[in-house]
């Protein structure tokens, strides 16, 4: 009973949070996290419920489970040619930054991998906020993907590294995350032979007639299979969300209406308590101490600069000054990743407390303020341009 009353005041927040998001124009996971937050310092909620903390982390799975939806692996190929080498130029120069401020600050090794961390969480919401149509969203996109696969690398690594130090279980770590990616390509080739061969095969799996609604409940059995599956291996179970919805959208599309029924659930339901849980976890009275705040500002402050340098270095030729502004905010809210490094770094000593709380407190400043500043650019740069079209009519 506790539970449902406790689940009745989160479905609340939810409900008031595109209201409040309409009222006030800011963006709706912006309106979640602040309503978290709020919710937990007047007594609403508490932090200590497992039901509400399950629900939130299958919500940040599905989140990732939409992004692989979102991945046109052919057109992604097509791409390679285009963007391969910029995309390494921008890492390049990303983690060369980073492990330049671990060695000139002094700062712990954590930073190393916690600058340069990307999560494809934040950009989601962006498209589903502003649509693809932008030339540095569709960017931040693939780039979000290359990212990704990089940064739950970077984690397993740093997880295997300071809990098991550099043994045995550390190298096994490693040698199980690359066997599961290429297992996962050699899987893609396959099947893609297979329905090549048999491409009545797509619709038996998932009919066009879908009155018993066969194909969501493929789409959340694939889910969940990786999901468990990546438990089982002991790796991130993103890296299994995410691929499983690589695999619908490129083996089923044919399902047109599929991507819209997913992502309506997700973003109606699973998502938004993912966003709600996150603004939980952010201690109002703690982001009013001086010395976190301070140094949670000067985290923002490397993480977004590196990604302004960057992306200014790689494509500001592709991009413009306006676009590859906003695509290096865009690429400068690793929410999630940076909660998941903070939590693996305090757990095994590798950070204090205080530091702990900044990298929080600076995953969620991230997450809030930069998401509302892009709205604000966006609208000024749509603005501005509008007003020079006018000039030269």
């Amino acid at each position: 009973m506790e539970n449902l009353l406790f689940l009745a005041h989160v479905v609340l927040l939810m409900v008031l949070s595109p209201i409040i998001s309409r009222i006030f124009r800011i963006p709706t996971p912006v309106v979640e996290i602040l309503l978290g937050s709020f919710a937990v310092w007047i007594g609403l909620l508490h932090v200590d419920n497992e039901v509400f903390k399950n629900l939130a982390k299958i919500g940040f799975f599905y989140l990732m489970f939409l992004a692989g939806l979102e991945i046109d692996i052919q057109k992604f190929l097509n791409y390679k040619d285009r963007f391969l080498k910029k995309a390494m130029l921008y890492f390049l120069c990303l983690y060369s930054i980073s492990f330049a401020l671990y060695l000139i600050l002094g700062l712990s090794p954590v930073y190393i991998v916690a600058i340069p961390i990307v999560s494809l969480g934040m950009i989601m919401a962006l498209i589903n906020q502003h649509g693809k149509n932008h030339q540095w969203l569709e960017l931040s996109l693939i780039i979000g993907v290359i990212g990704e696969i990089i940064s739950i690398a970077a984690l397993v690594i740093f997880d295997g590294a300071v809990t098991h130090g550099l043994g045995w279980h550390f190298f096994k770590s490693i040698l199980i995350l690359i066997a599961v990616l290429f297992s996962s390509y050699f899987l893609y080739r396959l099947l893609k032979i297979l329905f090549w061969w048999y491409p009545n095969l797509k619709r038996i799996i998932m009919p066009n007639d879908d009155s018993m609604h066969q194909s969501l409940r493929i789409s959340m059995a694939l889910f969940f299979v990786l999901l468990a599956t990546m438990q089982w291996l002991e790796i991130d179970m993103v890296l299994g969300a995410f691929i499983a919805g690589i695999f619908i959208s490129n083996f089923f599309a044919h399902k047109t209406e599929l991507p819209h029924q997913l992502s309506t659930f997700g973003f109606g339901f699973l998502v938004p308590l993912f966003f709600i849980f996150v603004g939980t976890t952010l201690d109002l009275n703690l982001v009013l101490t001086q010395h976190i705040l301070t140094h949670a500002l000067w985290i923002v402050v490397a993480m977004v600069g590196a990604r302004m340098v960057s992306s200014f270095v790689a494509y500001f030729s592709y991009l413009g000054f306006k676009s590859t502004i906003l695509f290096s905010l865009g690429d400068s809210m690793p929410l999630t990743f940076l909660v998941a490094i903070a939590t693996i770094a305090v757990k095994n000593g590798a950070i204090d407390n205080d530091e702990y709380a900044s990298l929080i407190v600076a995953a969620l400043v991230e997450g809030i303020v930069i998401m509302t500043l892009i709205q604000v650019l966006m609208h000024f740069f749509k603005t501005s341009n509008n007003k020079d079209k006018e000039k030269i009519g």
